[in-house]
């Protein structure tokens, strides 16, 4: 499967340690210790979705995302900062920005819509359970505004958004976003958009420099080739998309759509692959199960609920065929 940095969960736990969250229970529970990762390395995507949607659950602060964007660090980008700064103009670093965006934190897409006076950077979320998906997504729209707004402060510029839609219902706390991003903020839209004036993308970057920007394009292009020459298949996306979720999951063609894929494409690519849609899901549930049986102490009954499984009866049975045991005694072994 893909991998990055890890710098970038390190940034979040930290945030949230400063934010007077108790993020280690959880990373415990992943067989991880703060004080131990080494910013060096790299995670699996799954594994970091995972620990994201576990440490959305475990926190109590529900500003908690919006703030963590905060504790982003413009050197932690490397290279592509440096690729940005190089760019013509802010229009062009905006497409660099959107052509690396692999090379950033997020897991949502980045892409552009241009307009007759203002344009967008638009951040389409990747589908996660609501409260998680509240807190990854505060936490890639105020990430992304951080890096810009750092950018601009190292250039002496001052290009601020005119407004910025979000996607999730209006929250209690609304006014905190405007206070935050010092530009209204509307609420109930499907993507995440930086609404800016088309004259301030035309702005002319004063740290533009072609030679240097060829060579920081070609330490980008080596990081984006490593990553995309992982192993990871499609099915190992699917299972990713299908661990996020609790309760009930995704028909295959909402899974497709949050892939960027038809459902007949998905069915014949992991047809391709030697999968099926209805194999990846109980896959994605017998991994759920074993998780909530080793590390909780939720009754079976809840487990099943979890599982999407109206009765208990009904998870026990699938549970006996995936494990060839029962969930009692796999707690119990």
């Amino acid at each position: 499967m893909s991998t990055r940095s890890i710098l970038g969960l390190i940034y979040l736990v930290q945030g949230l340690q400063q934010l007077g969250e108790d993020p280690q229970p959880v990373l415990a529970r992943h067989g991880l210790s703060l004080d131990r990762l080494d910013p060096t390395t790299r995670i699996d995507r799954t594994r970091e979705l995972r620990i994201y949607a576990d440490l959305a659950e475990a926190v109590r602060d529900p500003l908690a995302g919006l703030k963590l964007g905060g504790f982003y660090g413009l050197a932690g980008y490397g290279p592509l900062v440096m690729l940005l700064m190089t760019c013509g103009s802010a229009y062009d670093a905006l497409q660099a920005g959107i052509r690396y965006q692999r090379l950033t934190y997020i897991f949502g897409t980045l892409s552009f819509e241009p307009g007759e006076q203002l344009s967008a950077l638009v951040l389409t979320p990747m589908a996660m359970e609501a409260r998680a998906f509240r807190f990854r997504v505060d936490g890639e729209v105020s990430g992304t505004y951080k890096l810009v707004r750092d950018m601009q402060v190292s250039l002496g510029l001052d290009i601020r958004a005119e407004r910025i839609d979000m996607p999730c219902p209006r929250p209690p706390e609304a006014a905190a976003y405007e206070q935050y991003f010092g530009c209204p903020v509307s609420f109930g839209h499907t993507q995440a958009r930086f609404w800016i004036r088309n004259e301030h993308l035309r702005l002319r970057l004063p740290s533009a420099d072609p030679n240097a920007h060829g060579m920081y394009r070609a330490m980008c292009d080596q990081q984006l080739v490593a990553q995309q020459a992982s192993t990871e298949t499609l099915a190992d996306r699917v299972l990713t998309h299908l661990g996020l979720f609790s309760g009930s999951y995704p028909n295959a063609e909402a899974v497709a759509q949050s892939l960027g894929l038809s459902e007949r494409t998905l069915r014949r690519q992991l047809s391709d692959e030697g999968h099926n849609f209805r194999d990846l899901l109980a896959q994605a549930r017998y991994a759920k199960a074993q998780h909530l049986l080793k590390h909780t102490t939720l009754s079976t009954e809840a487990i099943a609920q979890q599982l999407g499984y109206a009765e208990s009866a009904a998870f026990i049975h699938a549970f006996q065929r995936w494990a060839g045991m029962t969930p009692s005694a796999f707690r119990a072994r």
